[in-house]
C-alpha cells in the first residue's frame, strides 16, 4: 500500500509539473508600448519549445522588434495594433532553424511591418549545426481593421515576410577555404574541424507564407 502511495503521489506530481510547465509557455499582456528601436525579448533556455502570447493592446514604434529565442512555434495574438516604421518581429529555434508563426491581428495602424523566420547559414570549421530550415508563416488580419499590402515597400500598411532558407548566403568556395584554414592549424587530420564534421553546404528547407483576412 506505501509504495502504491509513493508511485500515485510521484506521478500526481509529473502531471502537475507538467502542467505548469504548459501553462508557462503561454503570456498574457494587457498592454505593451515599445518605443523607438526597443526590443521585446521572449527567450527559452529549452529549446524548440512552442509560445503562446496575448496582447490586448501593441503599440510599437519605428524600428522596435519583438523578437523569440528557442521557439519552434510561436503564437501570437493581438486585439489593437499601432505598428510604425521598419517593425520586426523575428523567431528563432534550435540547430540554426527559425520559428514558425501564426499570427492573429487587428491592425489599427501599420507603417512597415517585416515578419522574419529565416534559417541560420552553418559555419563550417566551428562547432555548428547544418544550414538552417525557415519557418512558416500564417498572418490572419482582422477585416474591420487596416488591410495590410505587401507590394510598395515605400508606402504605408506594407508587410513584409521572410521564410529564407539557411545556406543561400554561403558559397562553396567560402566553405572550403575556412575548412582548409581550419585544418592547416591544427593537428594532423580532421581533430581540427570540432566533432571531426564537415556540413553539406545544401540548403535548408523554404519556408510557406499565408495571408488572409477574417
Amino acid at each position: 500500500m506505501k509504495i502504491t502511495g509513493i508511485l500515485t503521489f510521484a506521478l500526481s506530481l509529473f502531471i502537475l509539473i507538467g502542467s505548469v510547465n504548459a501553462q508557462s509557455n503561454e503570456v498574457k499582456i494587457s498592454k505593451l508600448v515599445l518605443d523607438k528601436k526597443e526590443k521585446k525579448v521572449f527567450a527559452e533556455r529549452n529549446r524548440d519549445s512552442s509560445a503562446v502570447v496575448h496582447i490586448d493592446t501593441l503599440i510599437m514604434k519605428d524600428k522596435s522588434s519583438l523578437q523569440f529565442y528557442g521557439k519552434k512555434d510561436v503564437k501570437l495574438i493581438v486585439g489593437y495594433a499601432e505598428i510604425g516604421d521598419k517593425v520586426f518581429i523575428s523567431g528563432r529555434a534550435g540547430q540554426n532553424n527559425a520559428s514558425n508563426f501564426d499570427i492573429d491581428i487587428n491592425f489599427q495602424k501599420l507603417g512597415s511591418l517585416y515578419v522574419v523566420a529565416r534559417g541560420q547559414d552553418a559555419n563550417n570549421g566551428t562547432k555548428t549545426d547544418p544550414n538552417g530550415d525557415a519557418g512558416d508563416i500564417n498572418i490572419v488580419y482582422n477585416a474591420q481593421g487596416i488591410t495590410p499590402q505587401t507590394e510598395n515597400k515605400k508606402a504605408n500598411n506594407y508587410l513584409h515576410t521572410d521564410v529564407t532558407p539557411g545556406g543561400l548566403r554561403v558559397t562553396p568556395s567560402s566553405d572550403l577555404r575556412n575548412i582548409y584554414d581550419q585544418i592547416s592549424r591544427s593537428a594532423p587530420g580532421l581533430r581540427g574541424v570540432p566533432q571531426g564534421q564537415i556540413y553539406s553546404g545544401s540548403p535548408g528547407k523554404e519556408g510557406k507564407v499565408t495571408i488572409t483576412a477574417k
